[in-house]
Parts: C-alpha cells; sequence; structure tokens
C-alpha cells in the first residue's frame, strides 16, 4: 500500500515536469544504451579476437629448429639445430605435463584439379594436428586418421578456400586431385574459421596430407616444426624450460639460448591477449559510465526541483510524525524509479540494435570482429550495478536536503 502511493506521488511530480523528466529519462536511457552497447562490442570484439588466434593454435607451443648464440662445453656459436621426428616421441615420453606432440613437415606446391590449378603450403601431419590447430572437418569428410599414417596413404584434407579453388560449389570428397603430379584423393575439407595468426598464408588454404606420406614422397629428415601442447596451459613455462633442458642436452647447445630453439608460445599470446583487452573493456566501461553519469545529473536536478517545490508537503509530513527516513525513502525511491524507466528503454533500445547488427553478414573485412556484439551477463550486471549507483546517489543527497527541512520553516514556504 505505502509502495502504491508513493507510485501516486511519483507519478503527480512528473506531471508537474513533464518536459525536464523526459529529458531526463532520454539522457539516462542514452547513457544506458552507451554503457551497454561499448562494452557490448569490447566483449564481441575480444571473444572473436581470442577464437581467431586459438583456430591458429589451441593452447600450443610451436618449436623450430634454430642457431646456437651462446657457447657450450667448448662447442662454437652459429651452430645449426635440425629437429627430427624423434624428438616428437622423445618429449611426449620424458615429459609427463606434455599432452599431445605433433610432427610437421612443409612445402610450397602445385595443386590440379582438371583445368584448375592453385599453388599453396602442404603440410605432412599427425592426426594430432586437427585439434591442436582446429582443423576440423566439414560435414561428409573427415581429417587424417592413424591408418592414413601409417599406411602412407595419399589421401589429402583441404583448407575451404582452397576446396573452393579447385572445385568450384562440386563437392570434392572423394575426388581425385594432383599435388605436383601425384594423385591424391580428397578425404575432407575445413570450413571457414576466423585466423589471425599464421604462417605460409592461412589454414582455410593449405593442403594437409600424412606426415608419413609426405616423408616417403620427399625424403626429408629434418622437421619443419614441432607442436606440444602442454596438459594444463598453466604449465607452459615448465614444458618450455624442460624441452629445452632435454633438447640441449641431446643437441648440445645451453639450455638458456633461445635461439637454438625458437618457440612460438601461444598460450602465452592468449594470456596478454586477453589482459589488452580486458584493458578495452574497461577503458570502453567507464567512457559509457561517464556518459551515464551526466544523465544523473540531469536526474539530481529534477529531484533537487521536486524537493523544493513540495517543501510545504515535507513540512506537513514531518508535522504529523513522518520521520526523516521516510522522507529520504520516497526521493530515493523516486530517483531510482526514473534511473529504472530511463534504463529499461535503453536497454532494450541496446538488445534490439545487437539483435540487428547479428542480422548484418559478418564478411571478411573488420564486420567479422565487430560485427558480432555480445550481450554478455557481465555487461548486464555492470549496467545494472551503475544505473543502481547513479539512481541512489542522484536521489540521495536532494532527499536529505529534504529530510532536514524544519517543519515550521516548510510550512511558512510559498
Amino acid at each position: 500500500m505505502y509502495i502504491f502511493m508513493l507510485l501516486r506521488e511519483f507519478l503527480d511530480d512528473i506531471k508537474k515536469q513533464k518536459t525536464r523528466a523526459f529529458l531526463t529519462t532520454i539522457a539516462i536511457t542514452w547513457g544506458t544504451l552507451a554503457v551497454i552497447l561499448l562494452m557490448a562490442f569490447g566483449d564481441g570484439l575480444a571473444f572473436r579476437m581470442q577464437q581467431s588466434l586459438l583456430n591458429a593454435g589451441d593452447k600450443i607451443i610451436r618449436i623450430y629448429g634454430g642457431q646456437t648464440t651462446k657457447k657450450f662445453k667448448g662447442l662454437p656459436i652459429g651452430r645449426g639445430v635440425n629437429l627430427v621426428e624423434e624428438d616428437a616421441h622423445i618429449l611426449l615420453e620424458s615429459i609427463p605435463e606434455i599432452v599431445a606432440v605433433n610432427a610437421q613437415l612443409g612445402k610450397w606446391v602445385r595443386l590440379r584439379n582438371g583445368d584448375r590449378s592453385a599453388s599453396t603450403f602442404m603440410e605432412g601431419v599427425y592426426p594430432e594436428f586437427e585439434f591442436l590447430r582446429r582443423t576440423y572437418p566439414a560435414a561428409g569428410g573427415r581429417f587424417l586418421n592413424q591408418k592414413d599414417l601409417v599406411e602412407k596413404k595419399r589421401v589429402v584434407f583441404l583448407g575451404g578456400e582452397m576446396a573452393k579453388q579447385l572445385f568450384g560449389t562440386e563437392d570434392p570428397i572423394g575426388k581425385m586431385i594432383t599435388i605436383d603430379g601425384t594423385p591424391f584423393t580428397v578425404i575432407g575439407t575445413m570450413p571457414k574459421k576466423m585466423q589471425t595468426s599464421m604462417n605460409n598464408g592461412p589454414d582455410d588454404e593449405r593442403a594437409i596430407i600424412p606426415f608419413s606420406t609426405f616423408q616417403s614422397m620427399h625424403g626429408w629428415r629434418y622437421l619443419h616444426e614441432l607442436i606440444v601442447k602442454p596438459r594444463n596451459p598453466e604449465d607452459s613455462e615448465q614444458v618450455k624450460a624442460e624441452v629445452m633442458r632435454i633438447m640441449g642436452k641431446k643437441y648440445q647447445f645451453d639450455p638458456t639460448d633461445e635461439n637454438a630453439l625458437p618457440m612460438w608460445d601461444f598460450i602465452e599470446q592468449e594470456k596478454i591477449g586477453g589482459k589488452v583487452f580486458k584493458g578495452i573493456n574497461i577503458f570502453l566501461g567507464v567512457i559509457g559510465t561517464m556518459t551515464l553519469l551526466i544523465a544523473g545529473v540531469g536526474v539530481a536536478n529534477i529531484m533537487y526541483v521536486v524537493a523544493k517545490e513540495r517543501t510545504q508537503e515535507i513540512g506537513i509530513k514531518r508535522a504529523i510524525g513522518a520521520k526523516k527516513r521516510h522522507i529520504i525513502f520516497q526521493f530515493i525511491f523516486e530517483s531510482l524509479l526514473l534511473a529504472g524507466i530511463g534504463g529499461a528503454l535503453g536497454f532494450f533500445i541496446s538488445m534490439s540494435i545487437i539483435k540487428m547488427v547479428w542480422m548484418m553478414p559478418a564478411g571478411n573485412g573488420a564486420m567479422q570482429f565487430l560485427g558480432r556484439p555480445l550481450l554478455s551477463q557481465t555487461v548486464v550486471v555492470t549496467s545494472i550495478l551503475i544505473l543502481t549507483l547513479i539512481g541512489l546517489l542522484a536521489g540521495l543527497f536532494p532527499a536529505r536536503k529534504a529530510a532536514n527541512v524544519d517543519p515550521v520553516e516548510a510550512l511558512r514556504y510559498e
């Protein structure tokens, strides 16, 4: 009953100050819109960038052969360190923190399907490459398996763009192509994926064959790279140190010589990227909050006007026994209600804009990152907390002033 009375008084006040209340509500709506959209686009950008990094390497460490730059046990600097397939098995057996290892060979080749041809970087890999680099097959196809590796089968897995170049809209699964003149059967294709980190081109344009097949065709001994995946991403530094220790012992180089065995740590990159985008989201949230704070000044202003116009009313209430807390609660209630109405409008408009943006095609440019805002729980909770805080502060100071009015003086006020 008491709440209904407060609502009635609130509506009576709004009727007297229609223009000011309308402008204040619009300001709150705009501020809420700014907070939600800025944070939603920031979250969406951070998520898409993180996924594009994971699509290039899902919490893996890529290891390359290098050249020594430190003297070790009387050996000179400048010695080459060339990794071999045996090293993959040594690392997997020697370091319990490693869950998977992939030995990898690669070279530029020419692919042909009838009168269509294309150049790409072909890689010879283990089946584990599928989840280490997120090269998952599209429906109807498959990735390389252990049988392909053991039997040195001439099968190839194509990136989606490479498949389009060679087959157009035709289904390539089961079809034959030639790679540098050697026939191969297409067993699968990869659907399009975002990828910000790469070497020798994106995975969308890749051709992948079994490691054993590549090695038997070209007779190469030295690896293009090794990929290791720690069981726990938090163990990445320990894993790298162990790799340097074990390989340093085998190839006779200083375990602290990073140039002897260069590594590309995707786990560390993900952590750095997370910190960067967290900072960006905080910055965007602060900008939106400042916009909302300006709107809060409008709420405080209208509450001061209401307090002044209702001085006599407040004096009567105080004279008949109303306590200060009742007056304070009334003004804070009205302030929160005003902020809530504007916030609700801003929230629903924001949701509509986000849905419309998602309906637009992402494309291949900046829109694939910026065009997918995320209305996460964090964004919603943060917006509600900011609105509540602004409503409380905007109503508290006028409320305290109104509650401290002397009843006798208030009754004389005209």
